[in-house]
């Protein structure tokens, strides 16, 4: 969970953010966090990290609730060369990011913030 919340406090995309929802046991974390973007869009993270499992959501959004993008590995879609991992552009298409780290970097390369 930390490293979650440094990437949200490092990177210069996010505005403000605000943790809806955390719980913890002895090996594993759920979160579910809102940020607001510095265009005003909304990025929706939701992450559960175990030892044995690793399930995430990110769910990128303008101001008006129209999906830009969503990333997530819920193994639904096994035809994508990236099975679990992929993407809703809203197509569903394949997905190199697989984390928290990869996406914010393409959504500061998105909004061209350096």
């Amino acid at each position: 969970m930390l490293r979650t919340l440094e990437l949200l406090d490092r990177s210069k995309a996010i505005r403000e953010y605000e943790v809806l929802d955390f719980k913890q046991g002895e090996d594993f974390y759920f979160l579910r966090i809102k940020a607001i973007l510095s265009d005003d869009s909304e990025l929706y993270i939701r992450e559960y990290v175990s030892e044995k499992a690793y399930l995430y959501s990110y769910h990128w959004q303008d101001k008006n609730g129209v999906l830009r993008i969503r990333w997530d590995n819920s193994p639904h879609h096994k035809y994508i060369k990236t099975f679990p991992h992929h993407k809703h552009t809203p197509k569903v298409e394949e997905s190199e990011e697989i984390n928290l780290e990869d996406i914010l970097k393409l959504i500061e390369e998105k909004l061209k913030i350096k």
